[in-house]
């Protein structure tokens, strides 16, 4: 018999903000554990949230972005269950009102495209983190992430392989960064999704045994479980192997195994009620116009518009519009030099070195393309060589200098002067009687050598080609 997969996804992204949902403690990731907590999001009593309006423009954004309708009037509720990860023994979340709902993904896989309809985006606080101590055999509890500030996309059960799950991340991870509603990083926990997966034969319209995988975060953790789930409820159905219930299970990414944790919960064991300490939030025209008008050109259409308008290769375009700081930066240095190949290799090449050496994401750029452009013409006028360049780009990307005040501070501006041109030249060819013999020789490389000397006493400050006539002329008449 043949079977078919069915699989929903609740993808929680954490949002771009630099406080808490409810509080103004930092929503930073990292620092020393416990460091970022105040009364309110550790749950002491009597404490009174404040609902950070940055959360809820994030949350109207990533509605849009994935053409959901917007509800004008919001509201936040208590979903109640215990965990010491929880101070306060429920979560702040929205159940009765989300933020957006009934939206759409589309997404493309070797079978082609494919709609995927999202059922809601809700707003909510993040849990903290147990920290297992293997050693002491004791748990410990690092509150930084609590009240940290989420959205949960949650989908229809429209998926029906890893493939298309794949797909659908990629897409969304796409859309919120493009959108800088968050930096999307699995590695780090800001998204990470629960997969809710059944199986029935092919053709039924009836759903099986459904069973939920919690916190996934990686691409190819999710592509094995997935397929390993998959065969797990088959071998069940047909063999008898186990009797499927619905459940939430862990994915032990080495053992390639998953594991049951407990019963699948339903909304009833929550016990949702509205949060009696927040008012609802009521979403005006003026507030939701401002959102609308913000919203970034799609990565496909920019990317369209490169390739067609801009003359870049798909392949440049495709790696711009991985990121939406790429192409700001891109776009402000083109309006400058109107050198759009230039602007590009510029951002592929030298910028993205330095991000690596920093270890930092694209996202994180916050090079002034304006700059860049700049830095484009003085190369292109002959005012600065490109190794030069390089060191103005590396000080413009440290500490936002001008590119043409470094250039003049420090000495590379490509300098007119001929007559200490001539004098290096001069030094040059005397202290280096063996390299003219060998030129005059007839070995080129000997002549690169002197030319190699000359540029670094000049610090690369003159224009090659005059460098070079120069010094022909003076080995010549050595």
């Amino acid at each position: 018999m043949k079977y078919e997969t069915v699989i929903g996804l609740e993808v929680h992204i954490e949002l771009a903000t630099e406080s808490k949902i409810f509080c103004s403690c930092s929503a930073k990731f990292g620092g020393e554990q416990n460091d970022h907590v105040c009364p309110a999001c550790c749950g002491m009593p009597g404490m009174l949230p404040i609902v950070n309006r940055h959360v809820v423009d994030l949350g109207m954004t990533a509605g849009m972005m994935l053409n959901c309708h917007i509800n004008r009037t919001t509201t936040f509720d208590k979903k109640s269950y215990y965990y010491p990860d929880l101070p306060c023994s429920y979560q702040t979340t929205q159940w009765f009102a989300p933020v957006a709902v009934n939206g759409l993904v589309d997404i493309e896989t070797s079978k082609g495209k494919k709609s995927v309809r999202i059922k809601q985006i809700h707003m909510e606080e993040d849990a903290g983190k147990l920290v297992h101590d293997d050693w002491t055999d004791t748990s410990l509890v690092d509150f930084n992430r609590t009240s940290v500030p989420l959205i949960e996309i949650v989908s229809q059960p429209d998926l029906s392989s890893a493939e298309e799950v794949v797909a659908y991340l990629e897409r969304l991870k796409s859309l919120l960064r493009f959108a800088k509603v968050s930096e999307c990083r699995m590695e780090q926990g800001s998204m990470r999704c629960d997969v809710n997966l059944s199986v029935r034969p092919e053709g039924s319209t009836k759903l099986g045994v459904r069973t939920e995988m919690k916190n996934m975060n990686s691409i190819s953790a999710i592509t094995r479980a997935i397929e390993y789930e998959v065969s797990r409820h088959i071998d069940a159905i047909e063999n008898g192997t186990e009797e499927l219930v619905q459940e939430t299970r862990r994915w032990d990414d080495i053992k390639g195994k998953s594991f049951a944790m407990r019963n699948k919960e339903t909304a009833g064991d929550y016990r949702y009620f509205p949060d009696p300490n927040i008012m609802p939030v009521v979403i005006d025209d003026a507030w939701y116009d401002g959102i609308k008008a913000s919203l970034p050109e799609f990565p496909e259409i920019k990317r369209a518009r490169y390739i067609g308008e801009l003359g870049l290769s798909e392949y440049d375009a495709d790696l711009l519009t991985e990121s939406r700081a790429f192409c700001d930066c891109f776009e402000g240095a083109y309006a400058v030099c109107g050198n759009a190949k230039e602007s590009a290799n510029y951002i592929i090449s030298d910028i993205t070195n330095l991000l690596n050496k920093k270890q930092m994401t694209s996202d994180e750029l916050k090079l002034d393309g304006k700059s860049l452009g700049e830095l484009i013409v003085l190369v292109a006028e002959g005012k600065v060589s490109r190794p030069n360049a390089k060191k103005v780009l590396a000080a413009m990307f440290e500490d936002g200098v001008s590119p043409a005040k470094y250039a003049e501070d420090n000495g590379f501006i490509v300098s007119n002067d001929t007559g200490k041109m001539d004098e290096v030249i001069k030094a040059i060819v005397a202290a280096d009687p063996k390299s003219v013999a060998d030129y005059k020789g007839g070995k080129e490389k000997a002549l690169m050598a002197l030319f190699g000397k000359c540029m670094k006493e000049l610090r690369g400050n003159c224009d090659p080609q005059v460098l070079r006539e120069a010094l022909i002329k003076a080995v010549d008449e050595a």
